[in-house]
């Protein structure tokens, strides 16, 4: 039996510490981890292709499925479904919103960001993934191009490219900023991208020099096109549609050109390791629930034996798209297939190699840390309770909420494409009939893009955009 004594020494310093405790772990979880559920009644309006009223409730939702913190996201997928939608104009102004946020939270992450080692990433503004970063400009040039705004389309084009080279180099300084941190002791390097050309980007250039009959500013873009297949394989795992017999549109004929954007961009889930640490070192492991598989052992000055710990991060993983074949169909004649020229999904996952080391370490630092504060509470509590009993029902609290608020952040905008696919048709000016067509692996027609009678004429970029978001 507990005697008297030792009760009030519980009540008088465990009690008060663990209020606490348990206030900060109320308050602060629900910024501290991923919900996705509030978006289901949104998505079943995409997957039925009531952009304007995915919209609508996305709009009306903005309070409870995203705060100040997740604003680039709530730009970010707002800006799609408006593009989805047609509403170009809207669509550019919340991209444009995204854009300047990306930037500016870039910019304080630099002199920011060693001082956020211990808070867990879902409690900081999201700044943006780099593949959202770069294909929200892609969509910024194809709105301007549906606004029949040119020169616009150009600029957004020519930002993809400027972001590219400076992809690596931004996390340079980001990683500068958290070794200086005297917290961390481990280096942390950034992981390295093969991705530094667009052909996406250069194709939608090809298009507008060609257009305006630039046929030496369209070769060079073909150029390029043919150095991100040659140099980039595994980024481009698929044929090149593009050929040398494209530039030659004869004086009878029009290109009626087409982009597909087809699938569900990349997710995010979390995986668990698990965390021991001796002197001066910490072992990381996976778990199955049963047995452990050590995947590392970080040499760590100044921390103690016997350290346990939960380790939660994110994982960036594929999509399924039923999409197996793309067809034209004009005057009711199918006439050729679709071809891709990109796969945001491979970009989305190699551009994230580039941070992954940051935040596996990032997270290893935090995580340790918190352990370490933690354990040298427990042994203050220890001594003003005697420990016991108590002393270990403390510990295990305290490594339960521990554990509870290292959540992986797993946020991500959710209506970008998994692959953009192209075709071109030459025809005589003149009407068509036209419709995509979208068929699975068993030939079976998933869905048809019926454009209606459409009016194709010469000096006239006649673009179309398609797209099958599942």
């Amino acid at each position: 039996m507990v005697n008297k004594s030792y009760l009030i020494k519980f009540n008088k310093f465990f009690l008060p510490f663990l209020l606490l405790f348990l206030v900060f772990f109320l308050v602060s979880c629900g910024s501290m981890k991923t919900n996705k559920d509030h978006f289901e009644k949104i998505d079943k309006f995409v997957n039925k292709r009531s952009f304007d009223t995915a919209a609508t409730f996305l709009v009306a939702a903005k309070d409870l499925s995203y705060g100040e913190k997740d604003r680039v996201l709530y730009w970010l997928d707002l800006g799609l479904l408006y593009h989805y939608q047609g509403d170009f104009n809207n669509s550019n102004l919340m991209f444009e919103n995204a854009e300047f946020a990306i930037d500016d939270l870039y910019t304080k992450s630099i002199s920011k960001g060693a001082g956020s080692l211990l808070l867990n990433d879902n409690a900081l503004d999201y700044s943006g993934e780099d593949y959202e970063d770069i294909y929200l400009n892609v969509f910024k040039c194809l709105n301007y191009l549906g606004l029949k705004k040119i020169d616009e389309a150009f600029v957004e084009i020519r930002r993809i490219n400027e972001k590219l080279t400076l992809l690596e180099d931004k996390y340079a300084k980001i990683t500068e900023e958290y070794n200086s941190n005297k917290d961390n002791k481990a280096e942390i390097k950034p992981g390295t991208s093969q991705f530094h050309n667009s052909a996406l980007g250069r194709y939608l250039s090809y298009l507008l020099y060609r257009n305006e009959n630039d046929i030496d500013g369209a070769r060079i873009d073909k150029g390029k096109i043919d150095e991100a297949f040659s140099l980039q394989p595994e980024l481009y795992n698929f044929s090149n549609p593009i050929t040398d017999s494209i530039f030659l549109v004869p004086d009878t004929l029009v290109a009626i050109n087409f982009i597909s954007l087809f699938g569900k961009g990349p997710e995010k889930f979390a995986y668990d390791l698990v965390v021991h640490t001796d002197k001066d070192i910490i072992i990381i492991y996976s778990s199955d629930g049963q047995d452990k598989k050590q995947l590392d052992a970080i040499n760590w000055p100044g921390v103690d034996k016997g350290l346990h710990f939960k380790l939660s991060l994110p994982r960036m993983e594929k999509k399924h798209s039923n999409v197996n074949r793309i067809t034209i169909e004009l005057d009711g004649k199918e006439v050729s297939e679709f071809k891709i020229i990109e796969s945001i999904e491979n970009v989305a996952l190699e551009t994230y190699k580039i941070k992954e080391p940051i935040i596996y370490l990032k997270s290893i630092a935090r995580t340790v840390i918190k352990a370490i504060i933690n354990e040298a509470t427990n042994k203050e509590l220890d001594k003003q309770t005697g420990g016991g009993l108590m002393g270990s029902l403390t510990r295990a609290m305290t490594g339960a909420l521990l554990d509870a608020t290292e959540n992986a952040d797993l946020r991500l905008a959710r209506y970008f494409p998994s692959t953009v696919s192209i075709n071109e048709v030459l025809v005589k000016p003149g009407n068509y009939s036209i419709k995509v067509k979208y068929y699975d692996i068993n030939n079976h027609l998933l869905f048809v893009d019926d454009f209606g009678n459409k009016e194709i004429i010469k000096n006239n970029l006649n673009l179309f955009r398609t797209f099958y978001l599942n």
